[in-house]
């Protein structure tokens, strides 16, 4: 028994695809003990499982399971999602060396696979990398988008406030009936965002847009096993990135329309019924030279502003994605059922 042992052990070292195995094997232990030594060590946590790590606590990481960790491991934990490193702060200490002391390095929002995708590769504000780029888009978004003097030209907040004072008016009437202020209050949002993105009214391709943000806003939240093991993200098991193409595709066909449409039209950003896209269109760099001058471009420093910054289709969609994604999500914490 022992000699037929031997002999297939020397047969199998003979072939030279052992070798290479063998040899290949070596090399990732070296690498991963050559890893671990070079690295400082993380803080503590629960032991994770090979491969999926503590992916199988997730239906326990809410704010009173990371609580109940904390008071195991301290204040700073750590957890390992997959390939994902995770860490969790719990103490004010360690808050303000986050959020203060190490601000820049923690500056970043992480971006899973369908975030990334979906906001053009981080073209807008809310998940761009933290530098000039984002500091353009910050300044973008203070001086000219939403900016108190813009606020105060759209047209569309007037419109639909008298409407709102009519609905008011009409829905209590003489007898003194209750009137649902949170539901109109949501509307008025909701239709003066719309108005003053694109310049039309409420139900003008308002649901189509909705039924466009519905679904961003389930795939930003679904839970996706290719952020978590990359490896497996090619095979799609879930479908999600047939979802993601899809989505993109029905918000490129809705917006590239209304840029286009925008572009015709030729408004300037000083109109006092420009909405959200005239105003990028001045730093539209498909635009025609010289429309990013004028009074728009001299307020409020806006000379430096067009001088440095250039916004692409991807940008604007971005931009309008993410804007009106967070009155969505208000939808939705007034309707659970969508």
């Amino acid at each position: 028994m022992a000699a037929a042992v031997a002999n297939i052990g020397m047969e199998w070292l003979q072939d030279p695809l052992s070798w290479v195995f063998l040899g290949t094997v070596c090399l990732v232990v070296l690498q991963q003990l050559r890893r671990r030594r070079g690295k400082a060590p993380l803080p503590p946590g629960p032991k994770p499982l090979p491969i999926v790590g503590n992916m199988g606590m997730m239906d326990q990481l809410t704010h009173r399971g990371l609580a109940a960790l904390a008071e195991t491991y301290g204040g700073l934990l750590h957890l390992r999602l997959g390939r994902l490193h995770a860490f969790a702060v719990s103490t004010p200490e360690y808050a303000r060396e986050v959020l203060q002391a190490q601000d820049g390095a923690f500056s970043n929002r992480p971006a899973t696979a369908a975030i990334a995708y979906l906001t053009y590769d981080r073209a807008d504000m809310a998940f761009a990398h933290y530098g000039p780029f984002w500091r353009q888009m910050r300044k973008l978004c203070v001086m000219k988008l939403f900016s108190r003097r813009r606020a105060e030209t759209w047209a569309a907040v007037r419109d639909e406030c008298a409407a709102l004072v009519r609905a008011v008016a009409v829905g209590g009437g003489s007898g003194g009936e209750a009137v649902n202020l949170g539901e109109l209050i949501f509307s008025l949002t909701k239709n003066v965002t719309f108005r003053a993105a694109f310049g039309t009214r409420d139900g003008e391709g308002q649901e189509e847009f909705i039924a466009i943000l519905q679904e961003f806003s389930k795939l930003f939240g679904a839970f996706n096993v290719g952020d978590f093991l990359p490896w497996l993200g090619w095979m799609d098991l879930q479908g999600i990135n047939r979802r993601l193409r899809a989505a993109r595709s029905a918000l490129d066909r809705f917006i590239d329309k209304i840029i286009d449409e925008h572009v015709r039209r030729g408004k300037s950003p000083d109109d006092a019924d420009a909405d959200m896209v005239d105003d990028m269109l001045a730093f539209f760099v498909e635009a025609t030279p010289g429309k990013a001058t004028g009074a728009a471009a001299a307020a409020d420093g806006g000379d430096d502003l067009h001088n440095t910054l250039r916004l692409t289709r991807d940008n604007i969609k971005a931009i309008i994605m993410v804007r009106t994604l967070r009155i969505h999500t208000r939808r939705a914490v007034h309707h659970p059922s969508i």
